[in-house]
């Protein structure tokens, strides 16, 4: 097979870094001079990246992160690509890595939830009082998750906490396994699980990417793709059985493409195929259609006879 030119890495790292600030900003520099792209976010809890690259270059980041006493030990999720995955380089100091906001924080390096190898997850989720728990945003789940896996009804992943206290009784005796796309999520939310008392709580360690690289498992059992967090948008798990479970927002038909509302202050994401994207003006309600800011209309320069001629279609 080919070998491709560039490569997308995907990392994290739970390490207590000091002056986070003042180390996003030298990283910074050191990516734009080694001409890597990407968004890497740094906090005093760790880093959690995703960059991309050519071969050289993600060699050459791998080899300089690893001369750091504090990242000696980062895994990377290496995949091969045509092209860059992004367009721009960013490197950003937060408060997290992912967004929580306990009032009483979790370590993952203190408390985390059992690490489970591919082979291990997929054994588990065969047995009997297993629940799943998608730890990702709706989005991601509807364009791939694992076979019976629950979807909390959140809107972002700081509700995460709340929503499992509403439902407790659901989980309560049961062996809980939680996943996300690289493990980050899962590292400080299957903690959390194991605060809040329960007992039997299984991370997939490295998450979904992993769990579709794996030479046995292959990604058997999950449906869909996932999504990531650059120009991609979705990649391959299931090497077996590949199946799409996305749907069209518009027609309910199986689509894998992404796009976000044309109301600049929506945004929202939403599975779309070309032909409903122009139907539509790319928006996902009629209030975002006519909103005087649509990039769709901005962007195909419609004029106003254009538009009402569109609304009326769909009338």
């Amino acid at each position: 097979m080919e070998n491709k030119e560039y490569r997308v890495l995907l990392y994290y790292h739970y390490v207590t870094i000091e002056n986070p600030e003042e180390f996003a900003q030298e990283h910074l520099e050191y990516c734009k001079n080694l001409g890597v792209l990407g968004r890497i976010l740094i906090a005093h809890e760790g880093i959690n990246g995703t960059l991309s690259g050519t071969v050289e270059q993600t060699e050459q980041y791998m080899a300089h992160m690893k001369e750091d006493p504090r990242f000696t030990d980062m895994v990377y999720k290496i995949d091969e690509e045509d092209e860059h995955a992004f367009k721009k380089i960013k490197v950003r100091h937060r408060p997290e890595l992912v967004t929580l906001r306990l009032e009483d924080d979790v370590n993952p390096l203190e408390l985390t939830g059992k690490y489970y190898s591919p082979k291990e997850f997929q054994e588990a989720m065969q047995q009997e009082d297993t629940v799943i728990i998608d730890a990702r945003n709706d989005y991601e789940y509807a364009v791939g998750h694992f076979k019976n896996a629950i979807l909390p009804d959140i809107n972002t992943f700081k509700e995460l906490p709340e929503w499992i206290r509403d439902n407790r009784e659901k989980f309560e005796g049961k062996k809980i396994l939680t996943y996300c796309t690289g493990g980050i999520r899962c590292e400080k939310f299957s903690g959390w699980l194991r605060k809040e008392g329960f007992e039997d709580v299984a991370q997939l360690h490295g998450g979904i990417v992993t769990y579709g690289k794996d030479p046995e498992v292959q990604g058997k059992d999950w449906d869909g793709q996932c999504y990531v967090f650059d120009e991609r948008l979705i990649v391959p798990v299931n090497r077996v059985e590949p199946t799409v479970v996305g749907k069209d927002y518009y027609t309910g038909e199986p689509c894998e493409r992404f796009v976000n509302c044309g109301n600049p202050e929506c945004n929202k994401k939403i599975l779309c195929s070309e032909e409903n994207e122009h139907k539509h003006l790319r928006a996902c309600s009629h209030e975002c259609r006519v909103h005087e800011r649509n990039r769709y209309v901005t962007e195909h320069g419609l004029t106003e006879e254009e538009v009402k001629e569109r609304l009326a279609v769909l009338v």
